[in-house]
């Protein structure tokens, strides 16, 4: 196969990061929320549109699919690269934009003034599709630490926190060639902590809630 220009790359690189970013703009919490009749997940609880928020509204069922779409956003742009990407030169670079791409949308979504979730999902949804192993020990993680100090807040932490070191260290090495997809995971992974710092002030004054016990304003 003849091999692309520079520029054909460039363009094709940037299509398809742009496009991640508006499929991950799409804030399915609020979307879902309308389609069921439910109520604004911006004007309740903690007031961020994801699926933890949706469950207080009473419906599991919008909180579930509300999940299910937000880990898929993340997951579909990711998959796409690798499964179609190669004839038009998108490979690892491009599949570190694409899921970055994705995950920034859903924290700033263009269609919902830049006002979007912590993106916990769509982060799990990246991972999955970067590679299922790398999802199964931050999938652990995060259940041992869920398990033991009963606070999602934390496992969501601690687990964003583990993403690019077990990516990096996965294999024995401590740099490999494709390590813009290791950046991006650092990058979530910073937006991640930052997302969630009223949580962890609230765990460190002892006020956040643990998975079990009625919620009162984490979200």
């Amino acid at each position: 196969m003849e091999s692309l220009s520079p520029w054909a790359l460039l363009g094709n690189t940037l299509l398809v990061t742009l496009a991640a970013y508006l499929v991950g703009s799409l804030s399915f919490a609020i979307i879902v929320s309308r389609l069921m009749g439910l109520n604004d997940p911006r004007t309740f609880g903690s007031k961020n549109p994801g699926a933890t928020n949706v469950l207080r509204s009473g419906s599991k069922a919008a909180a579930v699919v509300t999940l299910l779409l937000d880990g898929a956003k993340g997951w579909l742009p990711v998959f796409a690269v690798q499964r179609w990407g190669a004839p038009y030169g998108l490979e690892a670079t491009a599949m570190a934009l694409v899921g970055l791409a994705a995950f920034i949308g859903h924290v700033f979504p263009v269609f919902f003034r830049f006002q979007g979730g912590k993106g916990v999902a769509t982060a799990a949804g990246v991972v999955l599709a970067t590679d299922p192993w790398l999802a199964l020990a931050v999938g652990a993680s995060w259940l041992i630490i869920t398990y033991f100090s009963r606070y999602v807040s934390l496992a969501s932490v601690v687990a964003a926190i583990f993403a690019p070191v077990y990516y990096l260290f996965g294999d024995g090495v401590a740099w490999r060639a494709d390590n813009g997809i290791a950046l991006a995971l650092a990058i979530m992974s910073g937006l991640l902590v930052w997302r969630h710092a009223a949580n962890l002030g609230r765990l460190m004054n002892g006020t956040e809630s643990r998975l079990g016990a009625k919620a009162k304003t984490e979200g």
